[in-house]
Order: C-alpha cells, then sequence, then structure tokens
C-alpha cells in the first residue's frame, strides 16, 4: 500500500489519498521462481556428481585391463594363469561396453529416436539373453542365480533385444546389492496376454523413502556405495524408460534396510491378429552353419583395431587383409574381389556409405558381402548403411560371435 497526506492550516491531517496494490501473483511467481532456482541447482549438482562417477566408472575397467596387458607381456607365465587374466579382461571390457550402451541408449530415448522392433519371440530366448548380460557379475561375486520359467516357453510379441536388457539390469542391479555368496532368483510367467517378471534378491534392500525415487535419474540409494560395486545410477531410469515404450510397468519393492529387494515388470506381449504365421518361424530351429575358408578385407583407419581382426581371421582359417582409407578400400576390394568387407564409416577421404555405393553401381560386385562395422548403433544409422548397400550393420566394439556368424553367411552364399 502507497499512501500520502495533505495537511492543513493549522498542522491537522486535513485528507489522506493511498492506493493499495495487490501482489498475491507477484509473491507466487518469487516463489516460483525460488523453487526453480533450487531445482536447476538440484539437477546441476547432482550432473556434476554424475560426470565424476562417469570418469570413475570408466578408469575402473581400464585399470586392471592395463594391468592384465602388462601381466601377458611377462614370459613363462602357465596357460591357467593365462586363461585367467583373459576371462579377467573379457568382463571389464564387457563392463564397459554396457556402460557406454546404456549412456548411449538414454541418449536416443530423450532424443526421440528409439524405435522399438517387436517380433515373435520365446519366453527362453528372451531370458536366456538377460542371463548372459548378468553372468559375469553374478559369477565374480559367486551368487547363485535361480531362474523358473513355464516348461513349455510361450511366444511373446516384443522387442527381444531390448526387454532382454531390461531385464539383464535388474538382474545387475540385484547383483550389484547381493553380497558375495548371496541368492538372486529370476521368475518369469505370461497370462493373458501379460508378461510378469520378478527379480528377487538377499541383498541390501532399499529404504523405504527411497523408493518413489528409485527409478530417477542418476539415483543411487543413500549408504550403499560400498556394496553397490560401481554404477552410473542410470541403469534403472533407463529400465523403466524401455518399459514405458513397451507400454508396461516396472516396480520395486522392500521391506526395508537389509532383507533384499523385488523388482516386478509387466509388459503385454500377446501376439497381434495376423502374426499367427510368426509362430512357427519363432519355434523353428535355426540351422548350424560353418564358415569356410573365405577372402577378407577389414577396412578400418585405426590400424590396431584392422590389424588385429585380421589376424583373428587368417588364425580362423581365412584370408585377410586390411586397408585404412576408403579411395583404397574402393581400389582393392575391386582389385581383390574378397568375400566379405568389414567397411567402417568413418574413413578418411571418403566415408563407408560412399565406398558402399560405388561398390554396389558395380555389377562384379553383386557377390561380395559388404558388413558396415561403426559407432553408431540406432534403427536409423541401421536404415542408413541399408540404403548405402550394406548387407549387414555390426556395432563397435564388435563380438567375434557376430563375426564368425557373417562369415557361416558369406560361407552360404558361396556353397
Amino acid at each position: 500500500m502507497i499512501a500520502w497526506c495533505q495537511r492543513g492550516d493549522d498542522g491537522g491531517v486535513a485528507h489522506c489519498d493511498g492506493v493499495t496494490l495487490d501482489v498475491t501473483a507477484q509473491k507466487r511467481g518469487e516463489g516460483a521462481l525460488r523453487d526453480m532456482a533450487d531445482e536447476l541447482s538440484d539437477a546441476n549438482q547432482r550432473q556434476r556428481e554424475f560426470l565424476v562417477t562417469l570418469a570413475h566408472e570408466l578408469r575402473n575397467p581400464l585399470a586392471p585391463i592395463r594391468s592384465g596387458l602388462e601381466l601377458l607381456r611377462q614370459a613363462h607365465r602357465a596357460q591357467a594363469d593365462i586363461d585367467g587374466i583373459r576371462a579377467m579382461m573379457e568382463r571389464q571390457v564387457g563392463h564397459l561396453v554396457h556402460l557406454v550402451d546404456d549412456l548411449l541408449d538414454l541418449a536416443r530415448i530423450a532424443r526421440g529416436k528409439e524405435v522399438l522392433q517387436p517380433a515373435a519371440t520365446r519366453l527362453d530366448d528372451v531370458l536366456r539373453g538377460a542371463v548372459e548380460i548378468s553372468d559375469p557379475l553374478v559369477a565374480a561375486k559367486s551368487q547363485r542365480l535361480q531362474v523358473t520359467q513355464p516348461p513349455a516357453p510361450p511366444l511373446l510379441w516384443l522387442d527381444a533385444h531390448r526387454v532382454a536388457q531390461v531385464i539383464g539390469n535388474l538382474l545387475n542391479n540385484a547383483a550389484k546389492y547381493t553380497p558375495p555368496g548371496g541368492t538372486i532368483a529370476l521368475a518369469a510367467d505370461v497370462q493373458d496376454g501379460v508378461l510378469t517378471v520378478t527379480v528377487t534378491d538377499d541383498g541390501i534392500g532399499i529404504p523405504a523413502d527411497a523408493l518413489p525415487t528409485i527409478f530417477d535419474m542418476f539415483t543411487q540409494v543413500a549408504g550403499s556405495e560400498g556394496q553397490a560395486q560401481g554404477g552410473l545410477g542410470i541403469g534403472l531410469n533407463l529400465v523403466r524408460r524401455l518399459v514405458e515404450l513397451h507400454g508396461g510397468e516396472v516396480a520395486a519393492d522392500s521391506a526395508g534396510p537389509g532383507l533384499g529387494s523385488t523388482f516386478t515388470l509387466r509388459l503385454p506381449v500377446a501376439l497381434p491378429a495376423g502374426h499367427e504365421e510368426d509362430a512357427a518361424t519363432a519355434f523353428a530351429p535355426v540351422p548350424a552353419g560353418q564358415a569356410g575358408p573365405l577372402r577378407v578385407m577389414v577396412v578400418d583407419d585405426n590400424r590396431d583395431a584392422a590389424e588385429t581382426l585380421a589376424a583373428l581371421l587368417e588364425f580362423s582359417g581365412h584370408e585377410a587383409s586390411t586397408v585404412h582409407d576408403g579411395h583404397a578400400a574402393y581400389t582393392e576390394v575391386l582389385a581383390q574381389r574378397p568375400h566379405v568387407v568389414f567397411l567402417d564409416i568413418g574413413l578418411p577421404g571418403m566415408d563407408g556409405y560412399e565406398v558402399a555405393r560405388r561398390l554396389r553401381a558395380e555389377p562384379s560386385m553383386a557377390g561380395t558381402m559388404l558388413v558396415a562395422v561403426t559407432g553408431w548403433g540406432a534403427e536409423a544409422d541401421r536404415a542408413r548403411t541399408g540404403d548405402a548397400g550394406f548387407d549387414r550393420h555390426l556395432t563397435k566394439p564388435v563380438a567375434f560371435e557376430d563375426i564368425t556368424g557373417v562369415l557361416a553367411l558369406a560361407a552360404g552364399r558361396q556353397a
């Protein structure tokens, strides 16, 4: 309120005038701005903590990998020692790949780029994929994993890769927060077109006040740092986002600290009308192929990557050569006529897309299998390599089983 008075000749107040302003909305706005500033400050702090954790988590697997390489340089090591070092390095590389994949998946979902690819899939295949994801961590902590599923695996309609990733993340989360020697139970069933999966552990449990935020980004249960064996606080957030993309729901429950946890996942998985023929395909056995000796070219500007893959191919009985730029790749492929070309995308001089397009324009290249090997693995990236003329798309770091699978296909073409 603003007021003023006018005095008379005798010095007394003759009359007063004033203006009253309602500042309720202004005060509410100021309060909202303060709340927003607090939220932004909290978000910034969490992101700073996340970046520090990310740097720590990326260094964690690199340290034993470097030590393992140093140990392998030492002569006169027993084969058992070498096997143990190699197994350790494989676990650490797998952990590193898992971290990077989760980060890329979250980025794609945040940009609205994640597109699911549902198809007819057997339940046991999905669970097997999930167990393979979590097996290194479970084995490293000598934990027991019990799996319960229907004796006759039902057919589901879902994105098998993504759902296996979701269940694998839940299993990894259980393994992180369960002491060595503990037990984790994975149970799955399908009723009325809904898949229900529960992951139960006898680990450290979750406080009641942490349950509402357990699926939030960057969340770590307070006081669990020593038990968790690392983590970025993004795995459960990725689980929730992928589940919601599938039209499902996921929930966490715990009786409290020290009493274990249970995560329950529910997804609609009924086979859509018109896809009944997919059942026969999904249950049909896949014939095993054996790749015969092939001429293979590896094109990558990372010389170490190209030469190590070529060495593995030669060790497997194939004839392998390497090229390190796009123009040379185009020339050498035409000259050598390899059966398979593993072609990087980000090449100097001419990128892999252009190399593939030019090769596909040559009639003599019709029988050559072109395989994109790239760090980009979103559906848009796969569509782009397909448009350029590639037969297959492999995402770095590529598992050698995927390489041998491609070679088996190429050998079948030559038969």
